[in-house]
């Protein structure tokens, strides 16, 4: 099943829905992970504003969780590759998400942006201390994400502060899909429709339940927490004007185009 937040244009009011063949959405009441009802107003997709799915209580991100990735990134920067040896978490912030659609704007003084596309796990119950083998139950379903990064702050900066988390810098959406199947699943990125990156979404140095039974032996997840789970490969540099899509098989697309402040 497909969940997605939309805006009803003459109005402004915000639903959360459930999207059927990809065409009609059926407005309802309450959350998703809540079991919601159908209010009985049915909506043409074309005809609303899709929303970022949701707005996360505690936004995780796992970071350097593809080999690859880690190994390129050193390559490129003259440094050591480093594999993690644990499921270490980071956090992001929910000022910087924007819906599938909308511009990422690049500030002003920034020099160096780049992509990365990731898969977006939605926690649908509350968990604590989970084992690798329960750590699955307590996910409602899977979205799409941008992570964009001005890299030159990245080095810069004692935080992430604005090399991750600058108005914008986090694209997601268009929907939650509660069916995905990860084993099936590839990624690929797009800039301005030319395939720059492509790579098995499964192919994590720490897996899911890894991370989730890991993060619920110190910290509660709550319905609503997301967490983005990294990326593979390396991404070209993102100037004002390109127009980035992240796909995930069974996932669709999320799309956003990159300007100037």
């Amino acid at each position: 099943m497909r969940w997605i937040q939309f805006s009803e244009p003459a109005s402004g009011a915000m639903h959360h829905g459930i999207l059927d063949d990809d065409d009609r959405v059926h407005a309802v009441r309450g959350l998703p992970w809540m079991d919601p009802e159908r209010t009985g107003q049915v909506h043409r997709l074309a005809d609303v504003k899709v929303e970022v799915p949701l707005i996360p209580r505690t936004f995780y991100a796992a970071g350097l969780n593809y080999v690859t990735h880690i190994r390129q990134y050193a390559a490129e920067t003259g440094t050591q590759a480093v594999v993690p040896q644990q499921a270490d978490i980071g956090y992001r912030a929910i000022n910087a998400l924007v819906a599938h659609g909308e511009d990422v704007v690049i500030p002003s003084d920034a020099q160096q942006i780049e992509y990365e596309g990731e898969l977006v796990v939605v926690i649908g119950k509350r968990a604590r201390n989970l084992s690798p083998d329960e750590a699955l139950g307590c996910v409602f379903g899977y979205t799409i994400g941008n992570d964009v990064s001005e890299r030159l702050w990245q080095k810069s900066d004692r935080t992430f502060w604005r090399a991750k988390n600058a108005d914008t810098f986090k694209p997601m959406g268009p929907w939650v899909d509660t069916d995905f199947d990860l084993a099936k699943a590839e990624t690929t990125v797009s800039v301005n429709g030319a395939v720059t990156t492509r790579f098995a979404s499964s192919a994590m140095l720490f897996d899911i339940p890894t991370f989730i039974s890991r993060m619920s032996r110190y910290l509660t997840l709550h319905p609503g927490d997301v967490i983005w789970m990294g990326t593979d490969g390396k991404s070209p540099r993102i100037v004002a004007g390109d127009v980035v899509e992240v796909a995930i098989t069974g996932l669709g697309a999320l799309r956003n185009r990159f300007v100037a402040e």
